[in-house]
């Protein structure tokens, strides 16, 4: 029996397309930890406009940001939508920031990626996705991250079937790949680009995308379908 496509398969298909992404944009760690908790619910484009409103009034630090009424916080991070709710969560993430390694982020990321994971879980308003963005993107951990155009993209082709949980999503991608930070970043990347230009929400864009006719991984053992 032939083998199942791998993760890897499904990587390269996108790669060979997309090329380098370069994602996530972010001049310092700290902005990237901001943009994710920004990024919940909304697209880039408002993310951006909110982080660029926070660095004309010179507050995008963790100290100046803890510093903040954060009226006027979630006055500057309007563009982002819920910006109230989003203006709590960063004063919830600053205030753990705070409490645990005085406001030095650079201290937080000397922890283990396990313990700091679920301390940021622990964090109200941050969520699986969340915590993974920080870690991988900020921090440099090799954590994969799933999103929505993750999961849409893995029921489409029949390698999930919907229910599963982001951990058990996360693994069907990650567990046979090299722990590099680099490929983790790239490969959440694609996801993301063939979701907003080919697998789209509403109506998908079949022809022309770089994973049409790879077959699905549900056919076979589960020891090929883990075959490079």
């Amino acid at each position: 029996m032939d083998s199942a496509p791998s993760t890897l398969d499904l990587y390269a298909r996108m790669n060979a397309h997309f090329g380098d992404l370069g994602w996530w944009p972010g001049e310092t760690p700290f902005e990237v930890v901001v943009g994710a908790i920004l990024t919940q619910n909304t697209v880039w484009t408002n993310v951006e406009k909110a982080i660029a409103n926070l660095k004309e009034a010179r507050v995008l630090t963790p100290e100046r940001l803890n510093a903040l009424d954060e009226a006027v916080l979630a006055e500057f991070i309007r563009p982002a939508g819920y910006f109230r709710v989003k203006a709590r969560r960063l004063k919830e993430f600053l205030s753990y920031l705070q409490a645990h390694y005085d406001l030095r982020l650079e201290q937080m990321f000397r922890k283990e990626s396990g313990q700091l994971r679920e301390e940021l879980l622990s964090v109200h308003g941050i969520g699986e996705e969340t915590a993974d963005s920080i870690l991988l993107y900020a921090g440099n951990r090799p954590v994969f991250v799933v999103d929505a155009y993750t999961r849409r993209i893995l029921k489409r082709h029949e390698w999930i079937d919907g229910s599963e949980s982001y951990g058990a999503v996360r693994d069907t991608v990650s567990c046979f790949l090299p722990k590099d930070v680099s490929l983790f970043k790239q490969y959440h990347a694609l996801f993301v680009q063939t979701g907003k230009v080919f697998c789209r929400k509403a109506e998908p864009r079949c022809e022309g995308c770089p994973v049409a006719g790879l077959g699905s991984r549900r056919s076979v053992r589960k020891g090929e379908a883990g075959r490079a």
